[in-house]
């Protein structure tokens, strides 16, 4: 099971990020309500993670961590996002990629099932130039072996300043079974 560290990576403020410890990596995704996206990688990668946190990203970067209400007001210009530290020696980058392509749908703008608005947006955060590579690589894979004739709409952005999300959204389906669960997040392939 994964386990939630709001110490790895950038620190409350925004103002640094934390070091990894040697031989860890980090992918930061948005593909919806961060609920569901957190609780699908949990389940499917089990302990070949070593930490995640949901949060905001992609939007204005200020020295105070946005709330959940301003996020989804739309004024930060942040997605929901979880972020991951793992051992490329137990799960590739372009697995995590892929796994996060097969769970949503990638083809919708600004959306995710009856979740709307640009906080919900399908996006890639690259923390480095060979995952921007991966990242696009497998993307154009996705496209041509499952959404032709439909264009995908993720973002890959470089990685900026990620807010953790407050507390309670921390492992949220865990531990409220039977939340809210965007229905578009399952395995589409």
């Amino acid at each position: 099971m994964f386990m939630s560290s709001a110490s790895a990576g950038v620190v409350a403020n925004g103002s640094a990020a934390a070091a990894l410890a040697p031989g860890l990596e980090r992918a930061t995704v948005a593909n919806g309500c961060f609920w569901g996206t957190e609780h699908m990688y949990n389940k499917h990668f089990k302990n070949k993670l070593k930490h995640f946190r949901v949060g905001y990203t992609g939007g204005k970067s200020d020295s105070v961590a946005p709330s959940y209400r301003q996020v989804c007001s739309g004024s930060t210009g942040h997605a929901e996002a979880l972020q991951i530290t793992y051992d490329p020696k137990d799960v590739s980058y372009e697995e995590l990629i892929e796994f996060f392509f097969r769970m949503h749908d990638p083809t919708q703008l600004n959306r995710q099932g009856p979740d709307i608005g640009t906080q919900y947006r399908s996006a890639i955060y690259y923390h480095s130039p060979e995952q921007k590579e991966k990242a696009e690589r497998v993307l154009a894979k996705v496209q041509e072996e499952h959404y032709k004739g439909k264009k995908i709409a993720t973002e890959v952005r470089e990685a900026g300043v990620f807010y953790d999300a407050e507390d309670y959204h921390q492992q949220y389906l865990d531990n409220n079974p039977g939340g809210y669960e965007c229905p578009s997040h399952y395995l589409h392939w």
